[in-house]
């Protein structure tokens, strides 16, 4: 009976560490930053005030819609969560806080 308990306490831990999301800062670090460190494809670049003015303008839930959807604009492409479906909304939604963050 103890294995079982053990096992099944162990298996908790792996799943909700494989569960939790990645920070803002991360996924920039790991996806976002492809494409807004140096503008592919027309994205505002990190920490660029004037890039982001407008986009800011249009509140935080256009710029996460966008993010998590993706959308074509004047300026270029944003693929639905930066072509990247395993992350969640959640970490979408970090990542562009994060960014707008170092915008404003």
């Amino acid at each position: 009976m103890k294995k079982v308990i053990i096992v099944a306490a162990a298996l908790a831990l792996v799943s909700a560490s494989a569960l939790a999301a990645k920070s803002g800062d991360k996924v920039y670090t790991e996806v976002c930053a492809v494409c807004h460190a140096a503008g592919v494809a027309g994205a505002p670049k990190f920490g660029d005030k004037a890039g982001w003015k407008d986009r800011i303008a249009q509140g935080n839930t256009v710029l996460h819609d966008h993010a998590i959807k993706g959308y074509q604009g004047k300026a270029g492409f944003m693929p639905a969560k930066g072509g990247r479906a395993d992350l969640s909304d959640a970490e979408v939604t970090a990542a562009v806080d994060h960014m707008v963050s170092k915008a404003k």
